[in-house]
């Protein structure tokens, strides 16, 4: 194996851009591994980690581009730069034809006194910075960053509470603003109902089960994962429902997110009870008292949260199609499952839905593990090895230090996937594959031959390996809806209609064997 190392001085491209550009170099031939990353302290963490450190690296600066190559020899890795370079020229070809280049946001605000709003996506050692200076020039923020200090965290959102202003994130990844979707997020019709997430998929997957029950969004606005925390105080939250009780155009609110802290909560509660609009309430393990007290709509999964909040909206139940559970189907699959084989493996790039299908199988399961479990007993020792019902977030930081989200590269989860599917107390794998901006051109497609293979081995072995899979996305998506959903089907994966659906189906198939 050979290692090279180019340093492209003073050359910058954002986190998105550069997760994006190290998925496709890592698609190379010949390539083993390959890292575009700037030159931070942080990187340079990571690049030492997986033993690709070199002189260069060390002395490279934070506004220096490093490309990191490890390929079978020195040919593969002098023709995988070739192939970079021309990935990097295309990047800032298609960016000079359709953006102007402004070299601080003060500059570009003043320049275009229409713009009011921001996205940062820098590293999170200068991501405060330059959303004060957004903040300051009154312009909204989403702040994609992360690794960004709780402390930054609260006194950006205050400075943004102050002057009228949405400060989105840290780690906000998806958010629809003025009918505009913005990084991680779903082609959506245009509706009546606002929704305000502090997830990402989660709230990905609400706005998508309202498109498919004919309603429309006016607003998502993503608060970012930390917001509902104890120290954060649910700022965003309360300020986007506020936000939301004053847009005319939005008839119903929806709140996502994974359980908020008790005193927060009780706050998000209390601007609900003086919220003049309705007000639908999923919070993943959420208590459906406590939301009706404040005069809420409880959902105890995602897609009952899209369905109450079109029908608040004025949508006619009985022309709706709710997509029941296949019940012949889950006795088919039962039937098939040997008794050993008592145990389900969720493998997912989206956070709360894979929060949601663990929580449908704690309701009839004791022994569920995860790497986002919250009770610390149930947290899986060694993220590499699963323990009886286990389901992995591929999108927790643990798995993208130094490399790109699992929604657009999947190659860490398809490593999983092969693992698990050998395991012979294996009943069902369960899969998200989202679509939509920024996610991955062909997430089915990328998994397609590990599955193939997977359930063919396990034929030769004599037994049934069950996979379910969900494809989060729409037909406006630039990917195709129809056609991923017709990979899974043609593989003989059986394909989930909603994301609540795929962990029901998961939990079901192997009840039997509890």
């Amino acid at each position: 194996m050979t290692v090279q190392v180019v340093i492209k001085p003073n050359t910058y491209f954002d986190s998105v851009s550069l997760m994006s550009l190290s998925t496709k170099a890592n698609q190379i031939e010949g390539v083993e591994q390959a890292i575009i990353a700037m030159g931070t302290e942080m990187n340079k963490e990571v690049i030492r980690n997986v033993g690709l450190m070199t002189p260069e690296v060390e002395e490279a600066k934070n506004s220096d581009l490093m490309i990191v190559v490890k390929a079978v020899n020195d040919e593969q890795c002098e023709s995988a730069f070739v192939s970079i370079n021309e990935l990097l020229t295309k990047k800032n070809t298609s960016k000079s034809k359709s953006q102007v280049k402004y070299s601080t946001i003060t500059s570009a605000a003043q320049s275009i006194p229409e713009a009011n709003l921001a996205i940062i996506a820098v590293n999170g050692a200068y991501a405060p910075r330059e959303a004060r200076k957004a903040l300051e020039n009154d312009l909204h923020v989403m702040m994609f960053s992360d690794n960004v200090s709780i402390e930054d965290e609260i006194e950006l959102k205050n400075l943004a509470h102050e002057k009228g202003l949405l400060m989105m994130g840290p780690d906000c990844g998806t958010a629809i603003i003025g009918n505009v979707a913005l990084c991680f997020a779903n082609a959506v019709r245009k509706g009546n109902i606002g929704i305000v997430g502090a997830s990402g998929t989660g709230s990905q997957e609400v706005s998508v089960r309202i498109h498919e029950f004919g309603g429309g969004i006016t607003q998502l606005i993503g608060t970012g994962g930390r917001d509902l925390s104890e120290e954060v105080g649910g700022i965003m939250m309360l300020d986007g429902i506020k936000a939301l009780e004053e847009d005319e155009a939005t008839k119903v609110i929806v709140l996502v997110s994974k359980p908020p802290a008790s005193s927060v909560e009780e706050k998000v509660l209390a601007q609900i009870k003086q919220c003049k609009k309705p007000v639908v309430v999923w919070f993943v393990g959420g208590d459906e008292e406590k939301v009706t007290k404040a005069g809420g709509h409880f959902a105890k999964m995602s897609k009952e949260a899209a369905l109450k909040a079109v029908l608040l909206a004025g949508a006619d139940e009985s022309k709706l199609n709710k997509r029941a559970l296949n019940i012949p189907l889950i006795e088919e699959v039962r039937t098939k499952l040997k008794p050993e084989q008592k145990y389900i493996r969720g493998l997912f790039s989206g956070g709360t839905l894979c929060d949601e299908a663990m929580h449908a199988a704690m309701e009839k399961f004791d022994n569920v593990y995860s790497n986002i479990q919250r009770d610390p007993h149930y947290r899986l020792k060694d993220v590499k090895v699963s323990q009886e019902h286990t389901f992995i977030d591929f999108g927790d930081d643990q798995f993208t230090q130094g490399k790109p989200h699992p929604m657009i590269d999947p190659s860490t989860r398809i490593e999983r996937f092969n693992q698990e599917a050998k395991d012979p107390s294996v009943g069902v794998i369960v899969m998200d594959f989202v679509l939509g901006y920024g996610a991955h051109e062909d997430p089915v497609g990328a998994m397609l031959p590990a599955m193939i293979e997977a359930k063919q081995n396990a034929e030769l072995e004599g037994r049934h390996l069950e996979i379910v899979g969900y494809v989060l996305g729409t037909e406006l998506d630039r990917q195709d809806i129809e056609e991923q959903v017709n990979k899974l089907l043609a593989a003989g994966v059986t394909h989930a209609s909603s994301s609540q659906n795929a962990g029901l189906l998961a939990r079901e198939f192997v009840v039997k064997g509890e």
